[in-house]
């Protein structure tokens, strides 16, 4: 099923396009977050209507790509029941706040009055964030030399537009993190095609990969635009991508060649990520790394529902079964801001019960980092996360 920009259409990363995240993160919520409210001179920008005569940039479009669709199974599959699981918790870490001030092209700049003000390579952008709930730390004017600014429905994945104050923009532009170039693309969704708060998961990912001293095999479910696994393959893994967006693994495979990595061992799976799972379990198959970012709410490849409180259980309850006998990791985050991380942290131990090792969740949050993306301001908090290592 599948996720994250939440991510073009009326989908969700469950292969839609909306990222939902807030009903579970992003789908930043169906409780209505309070509708932003921005500054007199953005709200002014927002509204201007764009150079007559100049194309605005299309939101979400998308160059079609051959993406191979697993196909409906024929055979009814009974559903798998969750394993009782014995043997003492692992280990824990709590809370556990994961901290980034930026990396490659990105940094967040302010952030207020339900906003954020992000640098994206050479793009300014502004952006609702109903977590926002103090007042920006920069003058007007630095507000006001935004490139883009997206307007419209304040849920996470409410439709809405971009505005270009200056000067209309390309529907897509260039980036990099880590090491590894991708393309930032302005959606419908206000997204632009990576959670920047997740430098610090793949920065654990590249480390674990090339430390291990060994060939790892990493599955990345809900995978979006595929920038974590273009990361995991530069590091040197063997990687299935799983997204149940067809649109969504097109704009992957774009990222790849810009990357340069069109060699590399990664196979890109347009599946239900739940029925992936499964299959991979009868089969036998297992990985050393699993990533998993569902959504809130998604549907997958042949209609398939993905709700995150019903399904979540079962789906970390196999993740667990296909992880390899040396396995060196299970990430889980989480876009739901009406649930704890205690709620995530407790249902990672219960399913590896009995494997040992350790088990550290909290919030990932991105660190204001000023016009210079090195001045630290106050911390803006993004999502849940749990991640089970060996010790």
């Amino acid at each position: 099923m599948k996720k994250k920009d939440n991510r073009p259409g009326a989908k969700s990363r469950a292969g839609q396009e909306p990222r939902q995240r807030n009903a579970g993160k992003p789908a930043r919520q169906k409780e209505t977050a309070p509708r932003s409210r921005a500054p007199d001179h953005v709200r002014a920008a927002a509204s201007a209507p764009s150079k007559p005569g100049k194309p605005v940039a299309k939101a979400g479009a998308q160059d079609s790509v051959k993406v191979k669709i697993a196909p409906q199974e024929t055979e009814q599959v009974p559903p798998r029941p969750l394993k009782q699981r014995a043997g003492d918790l692992p280990g824990e870490q709590v809370p556990v706040i994961l901290e980034s001030l930026g990396a490659g092209d990105f940094h967040l700049i302010d952030t207020g009055n339900g906003l954020k003000l992000e640098q994206y390579g050479n793009y300014r952008i502004v952006r609702p964030e109903a977590q926002a709930l103090w007042r920006p730390s920069l003058p007007e004017r630095v507000w006001e030399n935004a490139d883009s600014i997206f307007t419209g429905d304040t849920d996470e994945d409410g439709m809405g537009r971009w505005r270009f104050p200056k000067e209309p923009l390309g529907e897509t532009w260039p980036l990099s993190l880590l090491g590894v170039n991708f393309l930032g693309r302005f959606t419908a969704f206000r997204h632009v095609g990576v959670f920047p708060e997740q430098i610090v998961h793949w920065e654990w990912l590249k480390h674990t990969i090339e430390t291990a001293g060994r060939p790892l095999k990493v599955l990345n479910l809900f995978g979006y635009t595929g920038v974590a696994s273009l990361v995991a393959a530069a590091a040197g893994a063997e990687v299935t991508h799983v997204d149940a967006s067809k649109k969504a693994i097109g704009w992957a495979r774009e990222n790849q060649a810009l990357a340069g990595l069109e060699n590399a061992p990664i196979r890109w799976i347009c599946e239900d990520a739940m029925k992936f799972i499964q299959r991979e379990e009868r089969r036998g198959n297992t990985y050393d790394v699993i990533l998993t970012d569902p959504p809130h709410f998604g549907r997958g490849t042949h209609g398939e529902i993905w709700q995150l409180f019903d399904h979540l259980p079962l789906m970390l309850d196999v993740c667990r079964d296909i992880l390899s006998p040396k396995a060196l990791g299970l990430v889980l985050t989480a876009y739901s801001i009406r649930a704890s991380f205690y709620s995530m942290h407790e249902l990672m131990r219960e399913t590896m019960r009995g494997a040992g090792g350790e088990v550290a969740s909290g919030e990932l949050v991105i660190r204001e980092a000023g016009l210079d993306g090195k001045t630290r301001g106050r911390a803006l908090s993004t999502s849940l996360f749990s991640r089970w290592v060996p010790k």
